[in-house]
């Protein structure tokens, strides 16, 4: 017998785009009321909302490099758990196209793996190349990925002892050029200052964290349409990870302290210029799985509005990637809230009801 979902709504297909109802039949999303004789219909009630985008998180990926299938099971069954529905893995040593085949697991649209330079970044992560080696590896990875290429943008340099950059802005450009011939958009984890002034006049897409934005950079990024994920459940984490450089490197210290006491002014400023701030929580190194809505908290905390930091996470992200949102005749893949996360955006963190391809799935 054919099961039919009805969703009384409100159904939030957009900010302002609300619709009394909707349906779910055969796993997609209908607003036409279905003639279906003898099907079972599961009544659901609540504010309904796209499922939630997490696009910056590495399933196949923990602080030691690449994770076997069940961990990665685990961790995309826990982003699912917590309405997260669409994920943009940005950059994971594991081979997790397996998932694709999976009805139950969330949708993942991969960047490849990390690329860095050798010796700065996280061991085991990333391919580590030289720079006469980048544009190679840059089209290797945008056609192993879905579109996305990710590379590491600056670390911590021993011999200079702070973050520094780690690509000549003249290889950056090259690097990035050869992503676009390929079809792929690029996004960097930076950090520091310097690296985004490199990777703005090389002509990126994104940045991850994008801590170190000051006026030069933010005005740079809102007038080229630079994407940032700041991922500020990350950015938390600063002084836990500066603490054990503090004697050997103290300018490092300072300096990531320096980021973290100033993340909420920096990311309110480059949203307050027009560059557009995506929901990413950089999942799956040191931070657990499943805080998309604790992302949507701290943005925010960080100036947005309720409805500005829902869209983050929901339709506005789902569009900047290229993917449904609450639209006729897709896979329902959606969040059932008991309130409106335009008013309260922390209801986002407690769902009623979690629908996956069609499918009341927690």
């Amino acid at each position: 017998m054919a099961t039919v979902l009805h969703l009384t709504g409100p159904i939030l297909r957009g900010p302002e785009d609300v619709v009394p109802e909707a349906w779910v039949v055969g796993g997609r999303l209908t607003y036409e009321r279905p003639s279906a004789p003898g099907a079972e219909v599961t009544t659901i009630d609540g504010w309904v909302v796209p499922g939630y985008v997490d696009a910056h998180c590495h399933v196949g990926l923990d602080r030691h490099g690449a994770v076997d299938a069940e961990t990665s099971e685990r961790q995309a069954s826990t982003d699912r758990d917590n309405g997260t529905l669409l994920i943009r893995d940005a950059g994971s040593p594991a081979d997790t196209r397996w998932i694709d085949e999976r009805d139950d697991l969330p949708k993942i649209i991969r960047a490849g793996r990390h690329i860095a330079r050798p010796k700065r970044y996280i061991r085991n992560f990333a391919h580590e190349v030289e720079p006469e080696q980048l544009v190679g590896r840059v089209r290797a990875e945008a056609r192993a990925g879905d579109g996305w290429v990710k590379l590491v943008g600056d670390w911590i340099d021993r011999g200079v002892g702070d973050l520094a950059p780690c690509w000549p802005r003249e290889v950056l450009t090259e690097a990035i050029a050869a992503a676009h011939e390929e079809g792929a958009r690029v996004t960097a984890h930076c950090f520091g200052e310097e690296s985004l002034r490199d990777f703005a006049a090389a002509g990126t897409d994104c940045i991850e964290h994008a801590t170190g934005l000051q006026d030069d950079t933010i005005a740079a990024f809102a007038a080229q349409g630079i994407d940032i994920v700041p991922t500020l459940v990350n950015i938390e984490t600063f002084p836990a990870i500066a603490e054990p450089a503090r004697e050997k490197f103290p300018d490092y210290h300072r300096h990531m302290l320096d980021l973290h006491e100033r993340r909420f002014v920096t990311v309110a400023a480059a949203h307050e210029a027009g560059v557009p701030v995506w929901v990413g929580t950089d999942a799956g190194g040191a931070l657990p799985h499943g805080l998309a809505a604790q992302e949507m908290a701290l943005l925010a905390r960080a100036g947005m509005t309720p409805t500005q930091a829902v869209g983050a996470a929901t339709w506005g992200a789902r569009e900047w990637l290229g993917r449904p949102g609450l639209d006729e005749g897709e896979d329902a893949d959606l969040v059932v809230l008991d309130a409106d996360p335009r008013e309260d955006v922390t209801v986002c963190g407690v769902p009623r009801r979690i629908v996956l391809r069609g499918r009341v799935v927690a």
